[in-house]
């Protein structure tokens, strides 16, 4: 079971590098658009394009890790993502940005359904909240250092250099799996033991007529608009309202994601104790998920806060019933669906999760650009979860895992 720990923190590290591109642009964004003259809608527009084709690639990537072993997905995944980090070094131009940012937006679409795929493969129904709010919290670490290293790194190489740091990263991360990998057979085949299944056997079909992925994936849809709105748009909020430099973004930036780390491994731990005193899965789903929106639902507070520190504690709080709640669709996930077809509603659900970002990324940057300012993006951002879960309960009143019912997504 070490090993199997050490693997999955790899794998979470790896993670981290994917990631780097957001908080990179939202935090060097007057850097890029002193460079190309971009306004806000310039800017929503890049994120919208990055969101888009990440979610274009999640129809293929969720197939693709089905089909391939967990080991080949994440040598394939990693090694195209950290060379489309890498491109960004020779952006010079709009169109040359635009097409690193797709390329990107493309690969690390295979991060999402890997993980989840090997999160069911390597750890048993009961240990895989724990597991990922563990992976959550790791990426918050990572994320929380980003706004101390990432404008040291802009000093010394410029921002296409901070994203070329992330491919390297990934590079390293991909060589440290290959070595642990070698001792865990489950990774090395394409086969469902449990099931006699063949990953990726089958299409999409059955799995789009499904209730219980219609209940994940607009679920997932409706929250992560508030995601992506304040991975993209929170450093700009800052400056905007209380007139911070980007030097001055890495404290309360930090305070934001050390917020969704704790929330996923909080929320993570809960579910995982409440199963083993013997609450059912939809019992502690579902529990988990209405504490979560709750949380976030104050945050149009936020506007009316004079100081700027409860201002920030208040994000991290939003960014820990964020987490806790996306945590509790992805356990839902490993609760409700055969693992040979996991990494297809995983990545489905990441698709709708993009095109939620690409929405959201079009309307702020018009909204702001119009003058109305941040109040309406922060009062749909505090319904958002609300409605998700309505939503995941009329869909999905009753979560059962396979072994207890029949296979809904057959």
């Amino acid at each position: 079971m070490r090993l199997r720990w050490a693997l999955f923190t790899v794998l979470c590290i790896a993670g981290v590098f994917n990631a780097m591109d957001r908080p990179i642009i939202a935090i060097l964004k007057p850097d890029m658009m002193a460079d190309f003259g971009w306004s806000d809608s310039d800017f929503g527009d890049l994120a919208a394009v990055t969101q888009f084709s990440a979610a274009f690639a999640f129809l293929f990537t969720g197939w693709l890790v089905d089909r391939l072993s967990v080991n080949r997905a994440m040598q394939v995944g990693a090694s195209a993502w950290s060379l489309a980090a890498i491109a960004h070094g020779w952006a010079i131009t709009t169109s040359h940005v635009i097409a690193a940012r797709m390329g990107l937006g493309v690969t690390e679409a295979v991060q999402t359904p890997l993980t989840i795929k090997t999160v069911a493969t390597l750890f048993p129904p009961d240990k895989r909240s724990f597991a990922f709010g563990f992976a959550t919290l790791l990426a918050g670490a990572g994320t929380i250092a980003m706004p101390f290293v990432i404008p040291a790194l802009a000093l010394s190489v410029g921002w296409r250099g901070a994203l070329v740091a992330g491919g390297i990263g990934g590079f390293v991360s991909l060589i440290a799996w290959m070595w642990l990998a070698r001792g865990i057979a489950q990774l090395h085949t394409r086969r469902d033991a449990s099931k006699g299944e063949v990953a990726g056997g089958e299409a999409y079909g059955a799995i789009l007529k499904s209730r219980q992925t219609w209940g994940i994936v607009v679920a997932k849809a409706l929250s992560d608009m508030t995601w992506w709105f304040i991975n993209f748009w929170l450093a700009d909020y800052y400056r905007k309202e209380f007139g911070l430099s980007t030097l001055e973004l890495a404290v309360p930036l930090a305070i934001a994601f050390a917020g969704s780390g704790l929330g996923a491994l909080g929320a993570g731990w809960i579910s995982t104790r409440l199963l083993e005193a013997g609450w059912s899965p939809n019992r502690v789903r579902k529990s988990v998920m209405l504490a979560c929106a709750l949380i976030v639902a104050p945050l149009p507070l936020v506007l009316a806060m004079d100081s700027f520190w409860p201002v920030a504690v208040m994000i991290g709080v939003v960014m820990a019933g964020h987490q806790g709640f996306s945590l509790s669709l992805f356990s839902t996930i490993t609760d409700v669906v055969p693992q040979a077809k996991v990494g297809r509603v995983t990545a489905f659900g990441a698709f709708m999760g993009n095109m939620g970002g690409v929405a959201i990324s079009l309307v702020a940057g018009r909204v702001l650009d119009a003058g109305y300012g941040f109040v309406p993006l922060f009062v749909f951002a505090s319904a958002s979860y609300l409605v998700a879960l309505a939503w995941f309960q009329w869909l999905i009143p009753v979560i059962r895992r396979p072994q207890d019912g029949a296979d809904l997504f057959a």
